[in-house]
């Protein structure tokens, strides 16, 4: 389920949060959506969300779909009080105001309804709650209140009065209130009753509702970000995305005015090595990858200009989010655990592999051993793996991708650590060498650092021994 998801990927977490959802049903909702796999079940999410998409620009559906998303707003979440009323349990009397509250709700839903069609296959197509609503609307006041009217019991009308006449007899009184509330139970009973062979009749009026709810949202984040449909693809195929952006960081470069450039990338079956200056984006564009892919697997458009998506049987990641301080684990003991437990997974599933730059906490010799034994593996594997590093010389047949990175001085503007993605092409290109670029010195002289420790590192390098 999507909030079992959620504290691991703060992408998606992200995007949910952006979400215009009306009720606490809607919530509950997409709270609860599963992650898809199945190509027909995906494309009938996104059929609907075109349709939603459509729905929302129309001009002439403008005033019956404010009336559904009024009565959206007003939608409380009963679906635990019609689970108990299914199940034959005596309600309370304010269970029994929140049913026909409900009730005269989804006929108010159904009217504006039927003003728009049912361009959703159905979804629109609200059950009659008519009946329910006329148990606990006796008087046919149709009015969403509830009590005990009157007219529920006979001995009702006379009991009441006779309790307002008694008001300065105690005893009398006390008697007297014994029996009302006696027959006010008698009569809840028999409401409940009548009541529970509407029970999933109006569960599913429920459901459809807060389906509507989440249909909507999705329909109108994807109108204001501009995500586009995902095309469903096979393994063979590959995965492909041209103009893919972070949501979460675009909007926060849009904030601060700064510039962001969306990137095309392409996956497919085996691995995928990505090599690239330091501040290059690479960690972003694991994090992106993963939020486009989960996006498109819960049935959201996705954020790019188009998108070829492969489904898979999940995502792993492994992106320095997983060291655990609190019980006592390095980041390579926590790095090592996360890989290992991805590879077990790989043997059996079809998986969308994010790893980034494995093994860059432990020596250069042994790193480099892990990263090359962990590409081997990898590449040979029957889900997709996008792998970031900056280890040269790794003897794998895979392919390879490089950020284009660090691009001249524009028009003398000095570098800061404010402006400094203005000097950088986070765009991929392939990369037929075995070799990473070597800009962190270039990096940390334009970023004016102690030159000391520049002079001290350049001195370094021009000793070293090539690594073997």
């Amino acid at each position: 389920m999507l909030k079992e998801r959620l504290p691991i990927s703060q992408g998606l977490q992200y995007v949910t949060e952006q979400l215009e959802l009306m009720s606490s049903a809607g919530r509950r909702m997409l709270l609860h959506q599963p992650m898809l796999a199945d190509a027909g079940a995906l494309n009938e999410e996104y059929d609907n969300t075109a349709q939603a998409i459509a729905l929302l620009a129309d001009d002439r559906c403008r005033k019956p779909v404010i009336d559904l998303r009024h009565c959206l707003m007003q939608l409380h979440d009963i679906q635990n009080t019609l689970t108990s009323l299914a199940a034959h349990q005596v309600l309370t009397e304010v269970d029994l105001f929140e049913i026909k509250k409900f009730a005269h709700l989804a006929l108010t839903a159904a009217k504006a309804a039927s003003e728009i069609g049912d361009p959703f296959n159905g979804i629109l197509g609200l059950p009659d709650l008519h009946e329910p609503f006329g148990i606990l609307d006796p008087d046919g006041t149709q009015v969403p209140h509830f009590y005990i009217y009157d007219s529920y019991h006979p001995d009702l009308p006379g009991l009441r009065r006779a309790m307002k006449a008694a008001q300065d007899r105690p005893e009398e009184l006390a008697s007297l209130m014994a029996r009302h509330e006696q027959l006010q139970r008698e009569v809840i009973t028999r409401l409940c009753d009548l009541l529970q062979p509407h029970a999933a009749v109006m569960d599913k009026a429920l459901q459809r509702l807060a389906y509507l709810d989440v249909l909507l949202a999705k329909a109108e984040l994807s109108t204001r970000w501009h995500l586009c449909r995902p095309t469903l693809a096979g393994p063979d195929e590959g995965t492909a995305y041209k103009g893919l952006y972070n949501p979460r960081l675009k909007a926060r470069n849009e904030e601060l005015g700064l510039r962001y450039q969306p990137v095309d990338i392409e996956l497919r079956s085996g691995l995928t090595l990505i090599t690239g200056a330091n501040m290059a984006g690479k960690t972003v564009l694991l994090k992106t990858v993963a939020t486009a892919q989960l996006m498109a697997q819960y049935g959201f458009y996705v954020p790019a200009d188009e998108a070829q998506v492969v489904p898979v049987d999940d995502v792993e990641t492994s992106i320095g989010d997983a060291q655990d301080e609190m019980n006592g684990l390095s980041s390579f003991a926590s790095e090592i655990g996360q890989i290992s437990h991805i590879l077990q997974r790989s043997r059996s599933e079809r998986l969308l592999i994010l790893i980034d730059e494995p093994a860059r906490t432990t020596n250069p010799i042994e790193g480099r051993a892990i990263v090359q034994a962990l590409c081997r593996l990898l590449a040979t594997g029957n889900g997709m793996a996008l792998i970031t590093t900056h280890y040269s010389q790794l003897h794998v047949d895979c392919r390879r991708l490089r950020v284009k990175g660090f691009v001249e001085d524009m028009d003398n503007i000095p570098i800061t650590p404010q402006s400094i993605n203005r000097f950088i092409d986070y765009s991929l290109q392939p990369d037929d060498g075995d070799h990473v670029p070597h800009e962190a010195l270039r990096i940390a002289t334009l970023l004016n650092a102690d030159k000391a420790l520049l002079e001290e590192a350049r001195l370094a390098c021009e000793n070293s021994t090539p690594q073997p």
